[in-house]
């Protein structure tokens, strides 16, 4: 879903160089002004500048073009999905990465180590810290494991069809949240942790879909992942679900933002996903009910997690009306607008994560949010990410805006988006479901990655030559 992206790459570049110009310029006397004008002329060329794509590791580009060439083929792209589901899905040992060292060293090269952060701590801690050292301002971590649940499938109950769960069960929660805080010690500060909320098992699952209010365990379980990331300096994001649970989640979500999003900045986010019909709506009780309320609103805007999994007639038909649907809600946070005819409440506090590898919903976003702040009109902070080992070339194009802007102290006030890049950890067999989901979703997108692949060519043509 990156169109023209290449023009589009340059006009981000372009108006941020224009925005960080506009503002340095405010600060200047009027006699340097027209020196600026003098010398700065519309037919002025900028100068040349080192490809946003140097930062990246050579073994990095050459792995990322390999894959990315046979993931914009058709034809290479639907037998590697269908091998990468039987391997998913299989209860075979063989087909088992963690059994089998063979597919598992094969599978972390091609793939694995491309996409995911490591199998334990220390391979983790060396993915965030390569990926920091490249410029990225911060990085998402979660872990792989997750369910996945078919909309027509019965959810799980005991034979008495009792709401009374085991000690197991019970367990599960409690391995869940060790296992998160594992995850959150894992960043730093400012990092996001992802949170997959299926991952506390049947007694979560249950309560979203009965849509009930959250169970003890899990309040207790929430209160303190978010009071640990609170105190570390981090923040955390709920990942979405499918609509069958997403209702249910929200509910939770609102529960839990209504409890720690206490301050300006919000700690923790819900997810919004833009190719769902109800999204806009969903963001309005999202925004009314913090306005109303008094808690800051932290959203993270996807296109779309489920595509696969979940029933058609809630998602917009065409990928234009997607496209539409997600800038909508983009254009509505950072404008800072409230639900139509509710004229008594002020827009509350609230934070914008963009995860998109849509150069043109990038662009668009970005643009918004700096007309405003260059028009002194009332913005919400605004931050971008993609997933570890996609979209390199959007990426790079946000990390470089954001050092090109931190460059002059005037631009700096500008709040730049700061670029973060999306990955999860766990064993290979873990992170298998991970990447067939993450493959699902972008699927178009994938299809359409020839403009990637030209930019990962000339990148290393010039590393080549020059």
């Amino acid at each position: 879903m990156i169109p023209r992206s290449t023009s589009l790459h340059v006009g981000v570049n372009t108006r941020v160089l224009q925005v960080q110009t506009a503002i340095y310029r405010r600060h200047r006397s009027t006699k340097q002004r027209f020196h600026d004008a003098a010398v700065v002329t519309p037919t002025t060329q900028p100068p040349l500048e080192v490809s946003s794509m140097a930062r990246l590791p050579t073994r990095f580009v050459l792995r990322s073009l390999l894959l990315t060439s046979l993931m914009s083929s058709k034809l290479v792209l639907k037998p590697a999905l269908a091998v990468l589901n039987v391997v998913t899905n299989s209860k075979s040992a063989i087909l088992n990465p963690d059994r089998n060292r063979i597919l598992n060293k094969v599978l972390r090269w091609t793939v694995y180590d491309h996409f995911c952060a490591g199998t334990n701590r220390a391979e983790v801690s060396k993915t965030v810290a390569d990926i920091k050292s490249i410029g990225y301002q911060g990085v998402i971590l979660g872990y792989s494991k997750e369910i996945v649940l078919d909309p027509n499938e019965k959810l799980a109950r005991d034979e008495a069809g009792s709401t009374t769960y085991s000690d197991k069960c019970y367990n599960m929660v409690e391995e869940w949240k060790r296992g998160t805080l594992d995850t959150l010690s894992m960043v730093g500060s400012g990092d996001f942790l992802a949170v997959k909320l299926t991952g506390a098992g049947p007694i979560a699952v249950d309560g979203m879909a009965e849509k009930s209010a959250m169970p003890e365990v899990m309040i207790k379980a929430m209160d303190e992942i978010c009071s640990a990331a609170q105190a570390q300096g981090s923040r955390l994001w709920l990942d979405a679900e499918q609509q069958v649970l997403q209702h249910g989640l929200d509910d939770w979500a609102i529960e839990i933002m209504r409890k720690h999003n206490k301050s300006d900045k919000p700690l923790v986010y819900n997810t919004i996903q833009g190719y769902l019909k109800a999204s806009k709506a969903n963001l309005d009780i999202h925004i009314t009910l913090a306005a109303k309320e008094g808690w800051a609103l932290g959203i993270k805007l996807v296109r779309g997690a489920y595509i696969e999994h979940e029933t058609r007639s809630l998602i917009h038909d065409t990928k234009e009306e997607t496209d539409e649907s997600y800038d909508l809600i983009a254009d509505t946070m950072l404008c800072r607008r409230m639900p139509e005819g509710i004229k008594e409440l002020t827009f509350p506090h609230a934070a914008l994560f963009l995860a998109t590898h849509n150069a043109a919903s990038a662009a668009k976003a970005i643009s918004t949010h700096q007309n405003r702040l260059l028009a002194h009109k009332p913005t919400v902070m605004l931050e971008c990410g993609q997933i570890q080992g996609m979209a390199d070339e959007l990426s790079c194009e946000l990390v470089q805006n954001y050092e090109r802007a931190l460059k002059d102290s005037s631009a700096a006030n500008m709040s730049v988006p700061k670029a973060f890049k999306c990955m999860a950890w766990g064993s290979v067999s873990e992170c298998m479901q991970y990447l067939h989901r993450r493959a699902i979703e972008n699927k178009g997108a994938v299809e359409r990655t020839q403009h990637m692949v030209t930019a990962l060519r000339q990148e290393l043509w010039r590393r080549i030559v020059g």
